[in-house]
């Protein structure tokens, strides 16, 4: 947000706060939930989003609906050849198919068909706002559309709700039941999102409060609940973490709190940040050899990740 347009959005939440907390909570759910403009800045993001489309090409565009929203799909090797293992890829926040297509075409490398969805408000879908709730909806709605997935893949904000997917968190929605799963440079749980949204717009204490509660309405459940380790243990199903120390954005501690956990394998993929850390030729290749090969529970590999390797988000 620009300088002056947080000023004003401080400004405004302190005057209305005070007399009309639930008015300014509504408000700020609003502006919590809007996504950011979908188009690149720059010529580098250009490039990268039209290497990414050129990647999309080679796959199938199958649009669907989830509530009011239209979530566009891209299948990889839906030819329906029998033996081919499923795989589900979700992006992060702000990104979209198009910036992490290197993910998904080379797992379609490995002989998969693979579905890569754009969240509503993002890439090709409709709108201009997404909650965890919908993401939730959209993956699945993707297993219901697609059939079950062998294994589910997400990047940062889409790990988390894929996590949260595939543990039955908001019980309303539904779950998806993937043998395998891997999350990459993903959150473990979001109350610091709403620590850092809140201190950023200047939220008094109450409207901080009710604006919790106002997002827990609309998920069904607790932000205790949004805890990705607590459905991990309870799934027992393979998971592989893999982040990079230094990311900016997500801590290294949301990693790290996945030690100790038996079906957990934590993969460092230092150099590479939040971003590029989800087209690295090293990464792809380690969650390929993760989804078809050697996949016992606690085993520890480290150093993969390189700088250097491929950067489509």
């Amino acid at each position: 947000m620009p300088p002056f347009a947080l000023k004003v959005t401080r400004f405004g939440f302190a005057a209305l706060g005070r007399p009309f907390p639930a008015a300014a909570a509504r408000l700020a759910f609003r502006l919590f939930c809007l996504t950011p403009s979908r188009r690149p800045r720059g010529d580098k993001a250009q490039a990268m989003e039209k290497e990414g489309r050129d990647r999309l090409s080679k796959a199938q565009k199958m649009p669907f609906t989830v509530g009011a929203s239209t979530v566009m799909a891209y299948r990889f090797n839906g030819d329906g050849k029998p033996g081919r293992p499923r795989y589900l890829v979700v992006h992060g926040w702000g990104s979209s198919a198009a910036y992490i297509a290197a993910l998904p075409a080379g797992l379609a490398d490995t002989g998969a068909e693979v579905v890569v969805l754009d969240f509503p408000g993002h890439g090709l879908s409709s709108g201009r706002s997404l909650n965890m709730r919908q993401a939730v909806e959209a993956i699945v709605e993707a297993e219901r559309r697609f059939g079950h997935f062998d294994a589910a893949i997400g990047h940062s904000f889409g790990g988390a709700s894929m996590m949260l997917a595939a543990g039955g968190v908001m019980k309303a929605v539904g779950a998806i039941s993937p043998s395998k799963l891997v999350v990459i440079g993903a959150p473990s749980h979001i109350h610091w999102l709403f620590d850092d949204f809140s201190r950023m717009v200047g939220l008094p204490p109450r409207v901080k409060a009710q604006l919790i509660r106002r997002a827990e309405h609309v998920a069904g459940a607790s932000l205790d609940d949004f805890d990705t380790v607590a459905s991990a243990a309870r799934l027992g199903t393979p998971l592989l973490v893999v982040h990079a120390e230094e990311d900016k954005e997500v801590a290294a501690d949301h990693a790290r709190r996945f030690e100790g956990l038996g079906t957990a394998r934590l993969e460092w993929a230092n150099g590479l940040g939040h971003r590029r850390i989800v087209s690295d030729r090293g990464v792809i290749a380690t969650i390929a050899a993760f989804l078809t090969g050697d996949d016992r529970p606690g085993r520890q590999i480290s150093g993969v990740g390189r700088p250097g390797g491929d950067a489509a988000a």
